[in-house]
């Protein structure tokens, strides 16, 4: 009873020929072995061909849970294609697991939402995971996961948001045979050896702070100082290049635990300013936030990012004996080329770590996975979900 994974990526002209030839990479290591979960990834290149790709895979892949989405970037084995076009699949067969597909609809009605489709999660010693694929512009993932978070405590959460669409309606959902305009689709996973690695690819500067005065999600004071003055401080303290790392942007980290005696990376919720009042010294920052809540600032950059990763992964093989037989990688759409100025960096650092495992995804606009037990939508994130024996 072995859990087996396939993962194959084509970048053939023509869409069904490369989801054949995707195909025929991903099921090979199944040896005959029936799928349970398929994942397919199309470029928007593809958009005309979008229905016969997913029939083509549906078909081959009966009986199997079969989810994907558009994306602007698509991952698999070694590669990341991005702004190409592209097709990929992943395949696994996961002996003794359950795997329940669901589909689901957001409805406003008024002030108030509905979140239909997903039914209770399982009862039962071992903790499920839950795999989400989303449409950015008609599901609110956040208020989803918000839901998820209070009624499933320490159910991870991981996936990503459809990319690769400039408007509304452009984006494509795949659930079994169907190809979807809105809402989300996903996956209840049990017993399938699948862990969540989150990786913010952030790095703390300077000095830990409480918040001595808020207002929703304002910051307005730090250590009894008005937070723009705290940001001033830390500018004239750093080196140049954590000055140049900060005028490109800085982040606010929120810690997840106040009960630690020492917070280090990995320990904050990333969160971005979004605003500056010169005059109050007010932070506006893209959560919400609370009288006596820890924070420290934080920088980004392809170093820190790529550290971040490497340190998460290599700590993840640590934890556990049992080698990875898969992978699935939601990197943001600002991560790649953009950010790294090479590709394959990401996943690159998956198979540097775990082996020649097979890994497929996408580059996504807004990226799910827990941090510090809770679920959240990020951004600039690399979000994994492993599949090990045993794990």
């Amino acid at each position: 009873m072995t859990i087996r994974i396939g993962a194959g990526i084509s970048t053939v002209a023509d869409g069904v020929a490369a989801a054949r030839a995707a195909l025929v990479a991903a099921l090979a290591p199944l040896r005959g072995a029936r799928p349970d979960l398929v994942l397919l990834f199309i470029a928007p290149q593809f958009e005309d061909e979008t229905h016969a790709i997913v029939e083509v895979v549906a078909a081959a892949t009966q009986g199997a849970a079969l989810l994907g989405c558009s994306a602007g970037g698509i991952i698999g084995g070694g590669r990341e294609v991005e702004d190409a076009p592209a097709v990929a699949v992943w395949a696994a067969s996961l002996p003794g697991a359950v795997v329940e597909p669901f589909r689901l609809t957001f409805e406003r009605d008024g002030e108030h939402g509905l979140i239909e489709g997903m039914a209770e999660l399982p009862a039962g010693a071992e903790r499920p995971v839950v795999l989400l694929l989303a449409d950015p512009y008609t599901f609110p993932a956040d208020l989803f996961l918000e839901h998820l978070n209070a009624e499933g405590p320490g159910v991870p959460v991981v996936g990503g948001m459809a990319s690769g669409a400039l408007a509304a309606g452009r984006s494509r959902l795949y659930h079994g045979g169907r190809v979807l305009k809105d809402g989300a689709v996903g996956a209840v996973l049990s017993g399938a050896g699948a862990r969540a690695v989150v990786s913010q690819g952030c790095r703390p500067v300077g000095e830990t702070y409480a918040i001595t005065r808020a207002e929703r999600n304002v910051i307005h004071e730090l250590g009894g100082r008005p937070a723009l003055r705290r940001v001033e401080d830390l500018y004239g303290s750093a080196s140049d290049r954590d000055k140049l790392l900060m005028r490109r942007g800085l982040h606010v980290g929120q810690a997840i635990s106040e009960l630690k005696p020492e917070l280090r990376r990995g320990d904050f919720l990333i969160r971005n300013i979004v605003s500056v009042d010169q005059g109050s010294g007010a932070l506006a920052i893209s959560d919400s936030v609370e009288v006596g809540q820890t924070v420290q600032f934080q920088v980004r950059d392809a170093e820190s990012a790529r550290e971040d990763l490497r340190e998460l992964l290599e700590a993840e093989r640590r934890a556990l004996p049992r080698p990875v037989a898969g992978a699935l990688l939601f990197s943001c759409n600002g991560r790649g080329q953009a950010l790294f100025g090479q590709p394959d960096v990401d996943v690159g650092a998956v198979r540097r770590t775990f082996g020649d495992v097979p890994v497929a995804g996408f580059f996504a606009a807004g990226e799910l996975g827990p941090v510090g037990g809770r679920n959240y939508l990020h951004g600039f994130t690399a979000s994994l979900l492993l599949f090990r024996e045993g794990a």
